[in-house]
């Protein structure tokens, strides 16, 4: 009997609305996500061509993907994996050395080489954390080739396998068309890319002065889809790539109080301008979602007005 009246007593208080369970509802920044994801979507839709993107937020982990473990080539983006590599070999001391020193030579010297084109053979001397600087700054790709004979191509891949990142490789040169022609393409995928950046950002690879090296050349200021639409002086560290049909950008916005990564590689593309204005306009709608998050309150109010 008392049993039945507790149940008629919770009946009872239901229905006048005493006690009710809270229905279910979306919280407002769960809302912001939505309309965040939904642009980003609209925005690979009506890209001409085939589209990956990963954006995660390093705090909380929350992610969306799309399209997020199809294969791309990377072009210059292969580039980023290589420098891991040579930090992380200068910092066990078990290969190249970022202190090591290069004599530029003509005969290393391909196309695309804006900075490495302008030295002197036999006279110049940089170290291998200079030819770093070339690679992020201008990507440059002889500096590139210098760097994957001295770190080793079979290397670079051996720690990506160690990493669990199974898709990307590095397989050949920068400008060896003949190898790109017999299908040995440099590939990734976005997940990879973004995975590999947050491992690096997580002191997984590299010890902590050696990371905070690392990023520092990586935020090396240079001309990419990222940062392009992002306010002046956002703290980015970047890679981008370019090659006929294809345009990439990976990297991480390191907002004070919300950093994340994004990687948005694009192939197949009629257009390669609007590719990287695609990868712009994907990498603004990213910041402005961040962005409001990092200077708001759990409820969205403002409470600072500098990320």
């Amino acid at each position: 009997m008392k049993m039945l009246l507790c149940l008629l007593c919770v009946c009872s208080c239901f229905a006048l609305g005493q006690g009710a369970p809270p229905t279910p509802a979306l919280h407002t920044r769960d809302l912001l996500w939505q309309k965040m994801t939904a642009d980003v979507a609209n925005a690979e839709k009506h890209f001409d061509g085939a589209m990956g993107i990963v954006i995660r937020d390093l705090t909380d982990g929350k992610e969306f993907a799309l399209n997020a473990d199809d294969v791309f080539p990377t072009a210059s983006s292969i580039k980023l994996p290589m420098l891991v590599e040579l930090f992380r070999q200068s910092q066990t001391g078990s290969g190249a050395k970022l202190t090591d020193l290069y004599t530029f030579r003509s005969e290393d010297l391909v196309p695309d080489s804006a900075i490495m084109e302008n030295l002197t053979p036999g006279v110049s001397r940089v170290t291998n954390r200079d030819l770093a600087g070339f690679v992020v700054a201008v990507s440059d790709n002889s500096a590139t080739n210098v760097l994957i004979d001295r770190v080793g191509m079979e290397n670079v891949n051996h720690m990506l396998d160690s990493l669990g990142l199974r898709q990307t490789r590095l397989r050949r040169k920068m400008m060896d068309i003949k190898a790109a022609q017999e299908g040995r393409e440099n590939i990734a995928t976005p997940r990879e890319m973004a995975a590999l950046l947050e491992t690096v950002y997580r002191g997984k690879v590299l010890n902590p002065q050696t990371t905070e090296e690392f990023f520092k050349v990586m935020c090396t200021t240079k001309d990419s889809p990222i940062p392009r639409l992002l306010p002046d002086g956002t703290r980015i560290a970047n890679k981008p790539g370019e090659l006929d049909g294809v345009r990439t950008d990976s990297g991480i916005v390191f907002l004070k109080q919300r950093p994340y990564v994004i990687s948005v590689m694009t192939t197949y593309a009629r257009d390669e301008h609007a590719a990287s204005e695609a990868i712009s306009r994907i990498s603004l709608i990213a910041y402005r979602y961040f962005e409001a998050v990092a200077i708001g309150s759990e409820y969205g109010r403002k409470m600072s007005t500098t990320p």
